[in-house]
Order: C-alpha cells, then structure tokens, then sequence
C-alpha cells in the first residue's frame, strides 16, 4: 500500500506521518519510509539523531545508479541518460517491491529500528545553498518519483511518503501515485485551505483523499473542521506529551503513546487497508503514462534529446503480480 501524508507547512504532517511508521512497525508490518518535503524532518521525527540524520544518503544524488538499475533490459531504454523522473516501466524494467534487497536499497535506504518494529528509510536530501537560483526543488523528488512508478507493493506492506507542504505536491504527477492520501489539516481557515486545493487538483484523477485533524483542542475545532471538510474527516489528533518528549529528544516507549493517539493510528491504518479494494491498476498505469507524456513534450525530449514516448510500452499493465524477467535478473 502506498500513503502519502500532505498539508500545509506546520500543520504537524511530518509529526504525524512519523507517528503512523512507527504504528505499521509496531504492528510488525513491512515499511518504507520515504521524506520527500523540502525540509528534512522525518528522520528527526523517527528519533534519529541530527548528525546520523545529516548523514543519510540522498535519492536523488544517486540518481544515476537508480536510472540504470531501473531500465534493466527495456529494449525501449537504450540508455539511462534518457530516463527522467516520469518514465514508466515495460517489458524488461526492473522492478522494485518492499521487501526485498536490490541495488536502490543498499545505495539509498537506511534500517530504522526501535524495540518495536523496523522500517527502511529513504530520503531525497536536503535543499543546500549550492542549489539556491540553480535548481528546483522538484528535480530532487524526481528519484522517489521514479522509483515509485517501478514499485510493485501488496496489501500488508507498506510505503509511506513524507510529501512537500501545500499545493507544491502537485508540481509532478506523483501525488497520483498513491492508494490513500492523508491531508493533515489544523482547525483553522489557513488550515483547510490546501484541503480545498487538494480536492479541486485531485478530483480528475481519482485520487481517495481523507483528512486527519491536527491540534483539535475541543468540540469548536471539531466542528469547524466537520463544517469545512465534511464526509473527508477521518479522525482528529489532539495534544501529546509523547510528541513533546520526542521532541526533545527524550523519546518514551511507543506503546506510551496516549490512547486516543493510538486509536486515531489504528482508524487510519484501517482507512488506508480498506482502500485496497479500490486499487485499480490500469488506472494507475493510464495515468503514470500520461504524466510522462506531458512531461516529455514539455521539456524532457529537448533535455534529452530524444522521443521519450517511444519508452512508453503500450502492451505493459504494472500490477501485484508484475515480476523480475529471466531476462533481467542478476
């Protein structure tokens, strides 16, 4: 299952995204963590520290090794050096699923572990003054984009995304990428804005949108929020001094989480399992074709120098079953 956790700048996305991770973990459910925000704050928020934080390899300064890696024997793929962020796998592409250990994981994910539970954590890396005027920060998401459109994850397992705040996630097609996607969202009129963004952007393209209300302090946020989201709010979180400990970097025991935190977890875990039955992988295919497509007229042909719709394998549907050709393995 693919998540993915999105909201305003402060709204306590990150916070709460980290928080869900260690609830799959504890639940000994396979977990790849993924911080793809501008700002680099889940690795902190999973308790590791700020150096061993500043330390963990970055996606997208190894984004060659994962063109290549991904492109296999995709007779459509003559060259890594034409892949960008958008192009969809074919006949011979590598794939990769959660569990497992390939090339992409030992050069990008790190172990994560508590007594608890484990997950493996990716990060995009941060965006440094050698990128200030020079560099968008959506390039650097490009490595998590296409290894999501070459992963393969089934029902009890699990990928989670940090994504970037506000309407930036819309800047690539990866926000179609997901079987769930929670919009965290404060009990406030800044913080139902991007709610009202997400929906609009997200109608057309079938994305299964739910809200979790963060720092609801009582009955007046709670309606405010039922007023402003409707049917689409979840669950709501409230205060919690766990967070506050972790925050200062004393973390308790997980299973010290407040009840009603814990039980807000488990609600959205059980959003994010029920969305299985609504997985429909040609959709899914359709749509990552189409991103690659505009992407490729709009600047990918002319960066590359070459027809990047030719990569698109019209007789490939990615789904569960998808596997590793003989052709390719190794």
């Amino acid at each position: 299952m693919k998540i993915a956790f999105v909201g305003k700048g402060g709204s306590g996305k990150t916070t709460l995204s980290s928080l869900f991770i260690r609830h799959l973990a504890a639940t000994r459910v396979p977990v790849l963590a993924v911080d793809a925000d501008i700002n680099q704050h889940l690795a902190p928020a999973l308790g590791i520290d700020e150096e061993e934080a500043a330390a963990l390899p970055a996606m997208g300064a190894h984004l060659p090794e994962i063109k290549e890696y991904l492109r296999g024997a995709n007779p459509r793929i003559t060259s890594a050096d034409t892949m960008i962020k958008t192009t969809p796998p074919g006949h011979g592409s590598r794939l990769l699923r959660v569990v497992e250990d390939n090339p992409v994981y030992a050069a990008c994910a790190r172990p994560v572990a508590w007594d608890d539970g484990e997950v493996r954590l990716m990060v995009t890396g941060p965006f440094n003054e050698s990128d200030l005027g020079v560099a968008c920060y959506h390039s650097k998401v490009g490595a998590v984009e296409l290894c999501l459109n070459h992963l393969v994850d089934g029902r009890d397992e699990y990928v989670v995304v940090d994504m970037t705040a506000g309407s930036d996630s819309f800047a690539s097609g990866m926000f179609t990428r997901f079987d769930m996607t929670f919009l965290v969202a404060e009990p406030t009129r800044k913080g139902v804005s991007v709610y009202r963004q997400y929906k609009e952007y997200a109608h057309d393209f079938g994305v299964t949108l739910r809200v979790v209300g963060n720092k609801v302090q009582g009955p007046d946020d709670l309606a405010f929020l039922r007023d402003e989201v409707g049917d689409d709010l979840l669950v709501t979180v409230g205060h919690s001094d766990w967070v506050r400990a972790m925050e200062k970097g004393r973390p308790p025991r997980f299973e010290l989480l407040e009840a009603a935190n814990r039980d807000a977890l488990r609600t959205m875990h059980q959003a994010a399992d029920a969305s299985y039955g609504g997985r429909d992988w040609e959709r899914y295919t359709r749509q990552m074709v189409h991103f690659h497509l505009k992407n490729a007229e709009s600047w990918g042909n002319e960066r590359t120098g070459a027809d990047l719709a030719s990569q698109v394998d019209p007789s490939f549907l990615l789904r569960e079953e998808s596997s590793t050709s003989p052709a390719r393995a190794n």
